[in-house]
C-alpha cells in the first residue's frame, strides 16, 4: 500500500470513529480541570486508550495526572510521540482548547497504531503553569521517540509554534496590620510592596527587549480597609526569546519586587512554581509535510507566516521537549475571532462545530504527517545505505 493510500485510510479511520472523539471533546470541556487535578480527564483518557488496544501506565514520572500508553512497540522501530494536553484555567474552563487537544491525540494515535504504526500517547498535565511534560522529559517518558506531536487551537491557522521562555513564580510579602486610622505608625503594608514593584517593573519595560513580557496579578492583599495589610500575595510571569535572554532580564525583574519589600519595610519571598520553560524548537521538516497534508484538507497553512495567525508566541512546556525531541505544534483556527485564548468566548468557541472541526483535522493531520516523516526517514536511511 502506497503512502497516499495509508493517509486516505487514515482519514477513514478517523472519520468513522469521530462520534466518539468529538464525545471526549465535549466531555473535557463540559467539566474543565485545572493543573495537577485533571483526574478525571486523565482517567477518561486513559479508559479509551484502553479500549482501543493500548498499554497504559497511569502515574508516568510520579504525576498522579500523568500518563504514557503504547501500542505496537517492537525493537528497533521508530515511534511516533502523540502529545496530548487537558488542564483547564483557574476561572476560564477551556478557554485555551485544551479538550480538543486531547481528542485529537487519542484519534491520531489510534488511526496510527492500527495502521501498524508504533505509537506512544504521552498524557501531560499543568500545561498552564506547572510544566508537567518536564518531569516526564527528565524521567524518560520521551526517550527514544522518532518525533512528538500535537495540535493547538488558536483563532487563525498557524504551522509553526513560537512560543517563548518562561519563568513561573509566586511574590509574597508579609508585613505588620495596624488599625489603619488610629495607629497606621504600627503597621508594615504588604500591598504597599506591590504597588512599588508594579511601578518599578513598569518603568523597567522601557529598558527591557521588545522580546521580554512581565505580567502578573496580586491575588491577596488585605481584607478591611481600615485595617494594614500584613500579607499580600500574586502570582508573575517573566516571558523571553530563550531561556539565555531570560536569566539576563529576570534578575531585573526581580530586583523590582525587592525594591517593593524595601521601600515598605517587610519580608518578602519569591519562589518559582515551576521549571522554565523553554523556547520552542520548530522542526522545518515536519513543519513543511503538517503544512502540505493541511492545505489538502483547505487549512491556511502558510509557511510565509503572511496575515493573522494563530497564538505563536505564548508559552509552553512542549518547548522543553522540542529542544530534545523532534517536535510539531501547529496551531488550528476554531473561527473564534475577535475572540482569541485565554478569554471566555474562546472557552464558548471550543466546543461548537468549528472547534469539532479542529478534533477531526487535527487527528487525521497529525497521523498523516507522522506516515510523511516516516516515509521520508525510510526513504534518507536507503539512499544512505546505498551511497
Amino acid at each position: 500500500m502506497t503512502t497516499a493510500e495509508r493517509k486516505l485510510r487514515i482519514a477513514e479511520h478517523v472519520d468513522a470513529g469521530l462520534d466518539a472523539l468529538l464525545a471526549i471533546s465535549h466531555r473535557l470541556h463540559a467539566a474543565p480541570e485545572t493543573a495537577w487535578r485533571e483526574h478525571a480527564s486523565a482517567a477518561l483518557l486513559a479508559e479509551v486508550l484502553e479500549a482501543r488496544g493500548f498499554a497504559v501506565e497511569r502515574g508516568a514520572a510520579g504525576l498522579e495526572t500523568a500518563f504514557v500508553a503504547e501500542r505496537g512497540i517492537v525493537d528497533d522501530a521508530p515511534v511516533i510521540g502523540i502529545v496530548a494536553e487537558y488542564d483547564a484555567l483557574v476561572g476560564l474552563g477551556h478557554a485555551c482548547g485544551h479538550n480538543v487537544i486531547a481528542a485529537a491525540a487519542v484519534g491520531a494515535a489510534a488511526a496510527l497504531a492500527d495502521a501498524g504504526v508504533a505509537v506512544r500517547v504521552l498524557g501531560t498535565p499543568a500545561e498552564e503553569g506547572g510544566g508537567g511534560k518536564i518531569p516526564m522529559l527528565e524521567s524518560g517518558c520521551f526517550d527514544g521517540l522518532e518525533l512528538a506531536m500535537m495540535i493547538h487551537p488558536g483563532p487563525a491557522d498557524s504551522v509553526y509554534a513560537r512560543p517563548r521562555a518562561v519563568a513561573h513564580f509566586d511574590v509574597r510579602y508579609r508585613g505588620a496590620t495596624a488599625h489603619a486610622g488610629a495607629f497606621p505608625h504600627l503597621g508594615r503594608n504588604a500591598a504597599d510592596a506591590f504597588t512599588v514593584a508594579q511601578v518599578a517593573i513598569g518603568l523597567l519595560r522601557q529598558q527591557l527587549p521588545t522580546s521580554v513580557r512581565v505580567h502578573g496579578v496580586v491575588t491577596a492583599a488585605g481584607t478591611a480597609p481600615n485595617a494594614i495589610p500584613d500579607l499580600a500575595e500574586g502570582s508573575w510571569y517573566v516571558r523571553a526569546d530563550s531561556l539565555a535572554e531570560l536569566d539576563e532580564v529576570f534578575p531585573r525583574v526581580r530586583a523590582c519586587f525587592e525594591a517593593g519589600a524595601l521601600a515598605a519595610g517587610v519580608e518578602w519571598e519569591l519562589v518559582e512554581t515551576s521549571p522554565r520553560y523553554a523556547e520552542f524548537r520548530n522542526d522545518d521538516a515536519l513543519a513543511v509535510l503538517f503544512a502540505a497534508n493541511g492545505a489538502a484538507v483547505g487549512r491556511d497553512m502558510d509557511l510565509d507566516e503572511v496575515g493573522p495567525r494563530g497564538m505563536a508566541t505564548a508559552s509552553t512546556d512542549m518547548g522543553n521537549v522540542s529542544q530534545r525531541v523532534r517536535a510539531l505544534h501547529p496551531y488550528l483556527g476554531i473561527a473564534s475571532l475577535p475572540a482569541v485564548n485565554h478569554q471566555p468566548a474562546f472557552a464558548a468557541a471550543a466546543a461548537p462545530p468549528a472547534a469539532d472541526l479542529a478534533v477531526r483535522d487535527g487527528a487525521v493531520l497529525l497521523a498523516q504527517t507522522a506516515l510523511d516523516a516516516l516515509e521520508a526517514t525510510t526513504t534518507q536511511e536507503h539512499l544512505h545505505a546505498h551511497s
